[in-house]
């Protein structure tokens, strides 16, 4: 009996030190992913922060795996998006443990996916790739922190997104995590010359790493032409709490007004607002009729955001004010942030209003792109004689987090834009993280489209997206780019480019799902087949 004794508190002893073993491995791959984003940018590590991880799930119970992996998608979101909290508490935390729930399903479907080395090292990523985009699309979707927004500043890996989108590059660092983890494992094994495993995955790694950047070099190489295009942004430095404070009204147009003259001084073809810039609605108070007598005294077009209400529904929009003082066109915001601009299913979901720390917005959506026309006056020189020319360019705005959406973004681009403008207000959340892992988005949405995208941040970050991807220039002062007030003019060059991405989306994600639904159903019928009921 002793001896019976002796052993069951021994099994209990060694279970408990393997639990110990597998959390402290999920959450050693969940600190290595958080420091691979802002404001760590230690990228490097993203490349074999799941390893730690599949060593945890490897032959667990489907229940255990989800939960080891639920758990480190919790640190995870919670390292990375903790700053939504400065909005509300309760909110953070329903979007940590509801965005956490991909990283348990993508822990289901190790222990439920492919066996084999070769299997794995495709169908895996694809599982990966699968779920960052089911967690991306609908009314819920926030495509926030990315596995491939790691590489934001890593520009030789990231040109493949003019053909992949972001997918391509979560795709990649998940392909290179699970061909290490094999490799790791046949060496383990004790099979490092004798497994085929070891050498499969290294020639598969080495492969797939090195055409990726050797494309990634090339279109770094690549030289852009077009028109060029003078623009200036205007970063306010608005604190949330005075935004919309009516005592400030004035104070706050005074300080867009004079940043907008020193940009003026510049001589831009066109000055960017950030999002609900103008503190109210722009049809009240003598809104309108101030912007108007400002873009006319500047002789500037003026893109400007703004909140407008029109037949009883609001919009948060862009407005364009020609350099005559005229709004040319508006642009009201599609993709609303739900608990935040409006209620999504307002009768399922009407208890929010009452965990919400401040009124819920009861915006109006918009239906369809706008692309904006501007009127370019050029002069050139021919045989003495002076001529005028006139040449249009088209852009699109846009608003707050829409920039997150790639096949959003892509829609404008098909449309006929040739330059995004992104603006936005992340002065929510305060000296964190948020802009510029918000800025890393704009970054992929610049090389998916090879377009340029310009950012106008009320807080920052305000700044210049080139078609590869380098942000060219930023407002900063005394070596802050962020809550700090200024304007910046840079000349940028528009050019056409008709990406893979831009024609054809998702298509590189939607092979990953059918990938990985395929698998799953030839691994059950397999195991069916195998080891019948």
């Amino acid at each position: 009996m002793t001896h019976v004794r002796a052993g069951v508190e021994r099994s209990i002893r060694n279970a408990a030190a393997n639990n110990r073993k597998h959390i402290f491995l999920a959450v050693i791959s969940s600190l290595f992913l958080i420091l691979s984003f802002p404001p760590f940018n230690l990228e490097i590590l993203v490349w074999f922060a799941f390893v730690p991880l599949l060593f945890a799930i490897e032959d667990k119970r489907p229940i255990r795996a989800f939960l080891i992996a639920y758990l480190a998608g919790i640190i995870f979101f919670l390292g990375t998006i903790w700053w939504l909290v400065h909005v509300t508490l309760p909110g953070m935390v329903m979007v940590v443990l509801y965005e956490a729930l991909f990283f348990a399903a993508f822990g289901l479907f190790i222990v439920h996916g492919p066996r084999s080395t070769v299997h794995g090292l495709f169908v895996i990523p694809c599982a990966w790739v699968t779920l960052e985009w089911l967690r991306s699309v609908g009314p819920f979707g926030f495509g926030w922190a990315l596995l491939g927004y790691s590489q934001y500043l890593t520009l030789p890996v990231i040109q493949i997104a003019d053909m992949t989108g972001i997918w391509g590059i979560s795709f990649l660092i998940i392909f290179v995590n699970v061909g290490i983890y094999k490799v790791i494992k046949a060496l383990k094994a004790g099979a490092a010359f004798s497994d085929k495993r070891v050498y499969v995955a290294s020639l598969a790694m080495t492969l797939v790493v090195f055409g990726a950047l050797r494309y990634g070099y090339f279109r770094l190489n690549n030289i852009f032409t077009g028109e060029a295009l003078k623009v200036a942004v205007v970063q306010g430095n608005i604190p949330q709490k005075e935004k919309w404070d009516m005592q400030f009204r004035d104070s706050i147009l005074d300080k867009y007004e004079r940043l907008t003259r020193q940009a003026a001084l510049m001589e831009p073809d066109i000055i960017v607002w950030p999002e609900t810039a103008v503190p109210g609605l722009i049809g009240e108070a003598g809104f309108r009729e101030r912007v108007s007598a400002l873009a006319k005294s500047v002789n500037a077009p003026l893109l400007a955001g703004a909140m407008r209400e029109e037949d009883g529904y609001y919009y948060n929009s862009a407005l364009l004010f020609s350099a005559d003082g005229r709004v040319a066109a508006h642009y009201d915001k599609i993709h609303l942030v739900p608990f935040g601009e409006y209620v999504p299913f307002k009768r399922l979901f009407a208890f929010a209003e009452k965990f919400a720390p401040r009124p819920i917005g009861d915006f109006t959506g918009g239906i369809t792109p706008t692309i904006f026309s501007l009127d370019l006056r050029r002069s050139s020189a021919d045989g003495g004689v002076i001529k005028k020319l006139y040449k249009k360019v088209k852009f699109s705005a846009l608003i707050c987090f829409e920039d997150v959406f790639p096949d959003l973004v892509r829609g404008f681009v098909r449309e006929g834009a040739g330059l995004l403008i992104n603006i936005t207000n992340d002065a929510w959340f305060l000296k964190t993280a948020a802009p510029y892992q918000h800025a890393q988005a704009s970054v992929f949405r610049a090389v998916e489209t090879r377009t340029n995208v310009v950012r106008a941040a009320n807080t920052g970050l305000s700044c210049f997206i080139d078609q590869k991807g380098r942000i060219t220039e930023r407002i900063e002062s005394d070596g802050a780019d962020i809550f700090v007030e200024g304007c910046r003019t840079r000349e940028i060059i528009l050019s056409r480019t008709n990406t893979f991405y831009a024609r054809f989306g998702d298509l590189f994600a939607y092979i990953c799902v059918l990938a990985m639904l395929i698998s799953l159903i030839s691994t059950r019928l397999f195991n069916l087949i195998i080891q019948p009921d």
